[in-house]
């Protein structure tokens, strides 16, 4: 197989640059050269940015589920290990989306290649487009990986999944742009490691990925209700269970609303060159 064969069988093939395969150059040809550029990057490494996180997941399963089933019952009779799964799923796509586009524009800031796209006549638009894309393949790749591997453990059953796949979307998409955000922000790796670990792991952690929030205290119970990641992780689960501690409605306007305003914010800052032009 050469190179590129090896190229078209990733799946940043679906996303080729015009001139291969016969496509036509358009107004997006721009946004989809980079997004190919950025999809291929992740999937180079996917021993790294694929096969670590889905490990990771396994083992949260193995540790909890063994721990906790059958003294832990959710939803009335959910097991623990079933509930468990979709939080899982979620939050490695959450994380993995967030990570995809703010360590390539970081990356790309500091060895001082993001030059070359300066110089290039990409709108905002396509950068937002080609790197929070990027960003949803690679969670929603993870995320996949995940639910293959986790489901042997224990009985899930899919209730609905137009719920499952809008939930991801939006989920990944909406780390995607936050990544983007905190990518142009950051000036050091230092900067991009602290805003992971003080902002997202902790609101990941205390989503409701590895509890229910109607098992906590009232105070920690209103607490959990103003963490956006909590919508995602439950409206996720509810496509799963058809049940959940909240409406899937007011979650999907809660995530709608938390999405509008990032890409809002990514898009400003993409418009005037933060912290990228000067």
């Amino acid at each position: 197989m050469t190179p590129a064969d090896a190229a078209r069988a990733s799946p940043a093939a679906a996303f080729l640059p015009p001139g291969h395969g016969g496509a036509r150059p358009g107004l997006l040809s721009g946004a989809r050269t980079l997004l190919y550029k950025e999809v291929l990057r992740f999937w180079k490494v996917s021993f790294q940015t694929v096969a670590a996180p889905v490990l990771t997941a396994v083992l949260y399963l193995l540790i909890f589920g063994h721990v906790l089933e059958g003294r832990v019952t959710v939803f009335g009779s959910v097991g623990y290990t079933s509930f468990l799964i979709p939080g899982l799923v979620m939050m490695s796509v959450l994380q993995n989306s967030f990570a995809n586009s703010s360590s390539s524009l970081i990356q790309s800031k500091i060895t001082g290649n993001l030059v070359f796209l300066l110089v290039t006549p990409l709108s905002h638009w396509a950068w937002f487009v080609a790197y929070v894309g990027a960003s949803v393949v690679r969670g929603v790749v993870v995320g996949t990986g995940v639910l293959l591997v986790t489901v042997w453990f224990a009985p899930l059953h899919l209730a609905s999944i137009g719920w499952v796949v809008l939930f991801t979307l939006a989920g990944a998409a909406l780390m995607g742009a936050l990544g983007l955000v905190a990518g142009l922000w950051a000036e050091k790796f230092d900067q991009i490691a602290a805003f992971q670990n003080f902002i997202i792991m902790p609101m990941t952690f205390l989503s409701g990925v590895f509890y229910s929030v109607k098992s906590l205290p009232p105070f920690w119970h209103a607490v959990s209700h103003l963490n956006p990641f909590f919508y995602m992780v439950d409206g996720f689960r509810h496509g799963f269970f058809g049940v959940s501690d909240v409406d899937p409605w007011i979650s999907l306007a809660v995530v709608a609303a938390s999405l509008a305003v990032v890409c809002g914010i990514c898009l400003h800052l993409l418009r005037i060159g933060y912290k990228i032009r000067y």
